[in-house]
């Protein structure tokens, strides 16, 4: 049975925490790489949107987005009642897992490239857009509708947050670069497997941080770190299947709807909901969602998505 070597490069980062190996992993290393992978991402997405935008496209991006309302709301009543944590709680940590997480839509695509499974170029742009939603459920949810609706201060932190701001751009230089994208695709695109697989070797070693902080609600946020992407992903898939995607691309948006933020939603998080837990919420999305995703649930996601599509 063979692994894709990516997956192992975090595995070997989970290895080295747990056994508490200092490895010399400068701090500026890891930011390089998170901005390397978010521009490489954004020009994909956007050289594939230039060649194919429809408006099919816009129709499939608004259900995506209205997928990414429905999420949050669903995760926020299993932490409010059933997880028992209080209502700010509740809602910060549902609009991380109504939001995305790059890297696990990163090691998706690597899986589906290793296999040769084919999917909509475009994907991207739904990356981005599912960011934005959650954020803003997560604070209605918390604060009510009208004090979610009028903080100048968050709109700007989301909008103009470090990931969606390098996203976004990418996808536009992609999208009007033409030719001229072929200047910068050896760096961006041929490097991007190796840059990746460095990113998660990092991320290996920060998911062991994380575990340690699930301690009184450690085995509800273990509980539901699993059965919410899997919850998630499978209603991801359906939409997808609904879309007339193929394999690859139910594939994306199950993942997509599986993964929980741990770049976005903590930044403005911090700016709008202060009270908030911020370590319960990088607890379930990065130590518990990030890790069971990457080894166990992307697989079965593609399993499900082939099964959906007859293949």
């Amino acid at each position: 049975m063979q692994l894709d070597a990516v997956v192992l490069f975090f595995v070997l980062g989970l290895a080295a925490g747990i056994l508490k190996v200092r490895l010399p992993f400068p701090g500026g290393l890891y930011q390089t790489l998170t901005l390397f992978l978010l521009l490489a991402i954004g020009l994909k997405g956007g050289a594939a949107l230039a060649e194919h935008a429809s408006l099919r496209i816009v129709r499939e991006s608004l259900l995506v987005v209205g997928f990414g309302v429905v999420l949050p709301l669903m995760a926020f009543p299993l932490l409010r009642y059933v997880g028992g944590l209080n209502r700010v709680n509740s809602a910060a940590i549902a609009a991380h897992y109504g939001s995305v997480s790059v890297a696990t839509y990163a090691v998706a695509v690597a899986v589906l490239d290793a296999a040769g499974v084919a999917y909509e170029p475009y994907f991207p742009l739904f990356v981005v857009l599912l960011e934005i939603p959650a954020i803003i459920v997560g604070l209605v949810l918390a604060k009510g509708l009208s004090a979610g609706l009028a903080s100048r201060k968050l709109a700007h932190e989301t909008l103009l947050s470090p990931g969606i701001v390098l996203m976004v751009g990418g996808l536009l230089i992609g999208a009007f670069a033409g030719d001229s994208l072929s200047k910068i695709s050896p760096f961006f695109m041929d490097l991007f497997q190796g840059a990746l697989a460095l990113f998660l070797l990092k991320m290996g070693l920060i998911t062991t941080e994380q575990l340690g902080a699930l301690k009184q609600d450690g085995p509800f946020l273990t509980a539901f770190g699993i059965f919410m992407p899997l919850l998630a992903g499978g209603l991801g898939a359906l939409l997808g299947q609904g879309l007339g995607l193929s394999v690859g691309g139910i594939t994306l948006l199950a993942v997509l709807g599986a993964s929980a933020s741990y770049i976005a939603v903590p930044a403005a998080m911090r700016v709008a909901l202060p009270q908030a837990n911020a370590t319960l919420s990088m607890a379930a999305s990065l130590g518990i969602t990030f890790p069971f995703n990457v080894l166990a649930g992307i697989p079965l996601y593609l399993l499900l998505a082939q099964w959906l599509h007859g293949s």
